[in-house]
């Protein structure tokens, strides 16, 4: 049952939001407490909408002075339960959206942290300049949730994660104190980079409102469609590209055949656009300020992919709707699962070097516990991060992955912490993976950790219970 709050709290929030500034309809609170994909749910009595940095920040006072704990929200499209209420005040940030500025110049925007993804992307196109961050989400999630994530996507391999993306943020603390980091410096070495502290850390040491953003000079792109045998030729082809194109390789995307499979029989409108027995799909972005240079230092790379042995067959995008057309497939692997009834999901990275001894070592760890498990491994090759799911096919008999999900996914996470990668890559930790990654990260990064949340936020108000347990 949800927590009551203290009558007194409850007057003061009310009036100091005002009737757009709260709700506790329980269909709204509902919604707040179930993440979109609903394999968990949790609870709200309260919902909070601070529209301005001051009444957030007086928010999390009056939070503080009544030791009410806040989770706050940004869209709700997180996969490892972190921005999902449990018992605690809800704080969405939906209306919270301004653009504050836009210095086409410094190459930089402030934005607040409710505005929506697209809304950043959109922003940037309006001055001629480009904001890479791109996921599949983009539509809901919010430039808050994203910077509490971290957020990675599938721009990685060229402009990094949104970790490298900002320049400044302003954030309330647990005090309810405002930190007004917002500079649009590239240079500013005056001690502890408080920022890099507050991405990451999924609310659990700030609510952050706003923040300023890089941009970057406008692109065209050409998209490739590439057959590869082995995933040891993905990795090869990858070095192979970036030798002749360098960094305008923008985007590296790993895909087995049999999801393409999954995608064309599942999602009307799809098809394949180079059928072949082959059991991987390579889709390769690169960048320019002109398309016919990104397309010519493509064709180069294919052609050369080719006389190595690692390209099978390719197809260039010779349209923009041809290239989404691409970009829809691999867009909706995670939709298509359902086909395939149960799902264990792993977001992780390991050394690009390594992903092919990985991919056959940890597929023969979980088949000694589940012998019937398929798999769809697909991701961000590029930079190392694939999204490792175990599967078994709807049309099994009798279903046994779901009975064996402890085992597969200790056997997973073991698996990827020997071959020196991360149990988390782009998702976060939340409550799903906190405990695990207690068991795995080195104790003197567990500890500090602890010791900067009790820093923070010594009554332990702040999104508790993720991340890390204090």
């Amino acid at each position: 049952m949800t927590a009551l709050l203290p009558p007194a709290f409850l007057v003061n929030a009310k009036d100091l939001l005002g009737p757009k500034g709260w709700t506790d309809d329980p269909e709204k609170l509902l919604a707040a407490s179930t993440p979109w994909r609903g394999t968990y749910q949790g609870e709200t009595p309260f919902i909070a909408r601070p529209a301005s940095t001051s009444e957030a920040a007086a928010l999390v006072r009056l939070c503080a002075a009544h030791r009410v704990a806040i989770t706050p929200q940004g869209g709700n499209t997180g996969l490892v339960d972190g921005g999902t209420p449990h018992g605690e005040v809800c704080i969405s940030m939906t209306r919270m959206t301004a653009v504050r500025e836009v210095d086409p110049f410094n190459n930089s925007m402030v934005i607040e942290a409710g505005a929506t993804l697209v809304a950043a992307q959109e922003t940037a196109e309006k001055a001629n300049r480009l904001f890479p961050l791109s996921l599949g989400s983009q539509g809901t999630a919010t430039l808050g949730g994203l910077i509490s994530t971290n957020a990675g996507g599938v721009a990685v391999l060229r402009y990094g994660m949104m970790r490298d993306l900002i320049l400044g943020l302003e954030v309330v603390l647990p005090s309810g104190e405002i930190w007004d980091g917002l500079s649009g410096l590239r240079k500013n070495n005056t001690g502890y980079d408080l920022k890099h502290l507050f991405a990451g850390a999924e609310g659990t040491l700030g609510l952050i409102t706003a923040a300023t953003f890089k941009l970057f000079p406008k692109v065209q792109r050409a998209t490739g469609w590439v057959v590869v045998a082995t995933a040891d030729d993905v990795v090869k082809l990858l070095a192979l590209v970036r030798d002749h194109a360098g960094d305008s390789v923008t985007s590296f995307e790993i895909i087995p055949a049999n999801a393409v499979a999954m995608v064309v029989a599942d999602i009307p409108g799809t098809r394949d656009p180079l059928p072949a027995n082959a059991e991987w799909r390579v889709l390769i972005e690169i960048s320019q300020p002109r398309a016919e240079q990104a397309e010519a230092l493509l064709t180069a790379a294919l052609a050369a992919g080719a006389e190595a042995g690692l390209v099978q067959d390719a197809a260039i995008a010779a349209s923009e709707t041809q290239a989404k057309s691409f970009w829809h497939i691999r867009e909706t692997i995670p939709l298509s699962k359902r086909a395939y009834g149960t799902a264990l999901n792993q977001d992780i990275s390991v050394p690009i070097s390594r992903i092919p001894a990985f991919i056959e070592a940890c597929n023969a760890a979980v088949r000694a516990h589940v012998p019937s498990a398929d798999f769809v491994i697909f991701g961000h090759v590029g930079d190392g991060n694939l999204h490792y799911s175990v599967v078994e096919p709807a049309i099994n008999a009798a279903p046994v992955l779901k009975a064996h999900e402890a085992a597969v996914t200790r056997t997973v996470f073991d698996t990827v912490t020997a071959f020196g990668g991360s149990i988390s890559a782009e998702h976060g930790v939340g409550r799903l993976k906190r405990d695990e990654l207690a068991r795995l990260r080195p104790p003197a990064a567990t500890e500090a950790m602890r010791a900067i949340k009790r820093a923070l936020d010594p009554l332990n108000i702040m999104n508790p219970g993720r991340v890390v347990s204090v």
